[in-house]
């Protein structure tokens, strides 16, 4: 059977990765349709190695007929088509935040949650988590389900791709201008962002975390575990693509590195590299952009509590941690339920 797939947003980062691999992961498409905002209407886009298809306008395009829509167009703008594409009869898959806390939309993981995809009847909409959150979630489930997780303390090193092309002209621009003895200008970033880190992603919130912070602590509860408590640092650095963590994990049950090193080496989607060596025993953002997986290094004891471990967990966040996700969630709804 092939289906009709919408990708909307087709013109950002997001977007064209979900036409990627909608094409790469040979996804079965009958049509795809690439839908954007009325500025980038008219605009050509890719799908695979031989197709361009010509964007067409969100405010006027007739969803009837297209069983699933992937989304990465914003909340604001999800807010207001997503309800009208599921009136219609598609499936929407929404990278936005804007459903993800809703009690009547399921926000999945394929490898931690999969079973949630059943909820998509209430609304005809599925939520794909933030994008931190998806890799730490990812490399958290198997140690949850060998010793059950009780505490997360994550400092994230997030990638500029995070903020949109933008933020990446704007890295670009300003690291340029550095090396001309020039002036860097600021239109995204609160701060410099070129050799620099900035320790505040999204708006701040009445008790002094962001937005961001508060997103992996609630989504986190939500697809793996009502009772993990979660806090987070969340921190820009100059990297075009790939977002890094430091996660420091308390466990209700015993658990070992040897214990953890196997569970991670055997759970899908992820891939450890855990040597005491400097060339070859971690993975860094730079080796790992393009890449599905979720990659976990560094996995040590913490002997400051009683059962604790800590991770460095690095994973593309425009792959694995918008589009890869989505697409995952397109194929088992389309395997399971369509």
């Amino acid at each position: 059977m092939t289906y009709k797939v919408a990708v909307v947003g087709a013109t950002g980062n997001v977007g064209q990765v979900m036409l990627s691999a909608l094409s790469e992961r040979k996804f079965p498409v009958s049509e795809v349709y690439a839908v954007a905002s009325p500025r980038s209407a008219g605009r050509e886009v890719s799908f695979g190695e031989d197709n361009i298809l010509t964007v067409q306008n969100l405010e006027k395009f007739d969803f009837k007929g297209v069983d699933i829509v992937l989304a990465s167009a914003g909340s604001a703008t999800s807010k207001e088509f997503a309800p009208r594409a599921a009136k219609a009869g598609a499936v929407v898959i929404d990278n936005s935040s804007c459903f993800r806390m809703d009690k009547d939309v399921p926000l999945v993981v394929p490898e931690v949650n999969p079973d949630a995809i059943q909820m998509y009847t209430k609304k005809g909409i599925i939520a794909n988590p933030n994008c931190s959150t998806i890799q730490m979630v990812v490399a958290l489930k198997p140690l949850h389900d060998l010793a059950t997780v009780k505490r997360v303390v994550v400092a994230t090193y997030q990638s500029v791709s995070g903020a949109g092309k933008a933020a990446m002209d704007e890295l670009f621009e300003q690291t340029r201008a550095i090396y001309a003895n020039g002036t860097p200008s600021r239109d995204v970033f609160s701060k410099q962002i070129s050799f620099n880190v900035i320790p505040q992603i999204d708006v701040f919130m009445d008790d002094g975390y962001t937005k961001e912070e508060w997103k992996m602590r609630v989504e986190t509860r939500k697809i793996m575990d009502a009772d993990i408590d979660v806090v987070a640092t969340c921190v820009r650095v100059p990297v075009f693509v790939c977002h890094s963590e430091a996660v420091n994990v308390e466990f209700k049950k015993p658990i070992t590195v040897s214990q953890a090193r196997k569970a991670l080496q055997k759970a899908p989607g992820v891939v450890v590299v855990d040597k005491h060596d400097p060339e070859d025993g971690f993975i860094t953002p730079a080796e790992v952009s393009g890449e599905d997986a979720v990659y976990v290094s560094r996995i040590r004891q913490d002997e400051t509590v009683k059962s604790g471990l800590n991770l460095w967990v690095v994973s593309d966040n425009l792959r694995k941690g918008a589009a890869i996700n989505a697409v995952q969630i397109a194929e088992i709804l389309a395997d399971k339920y369509l």
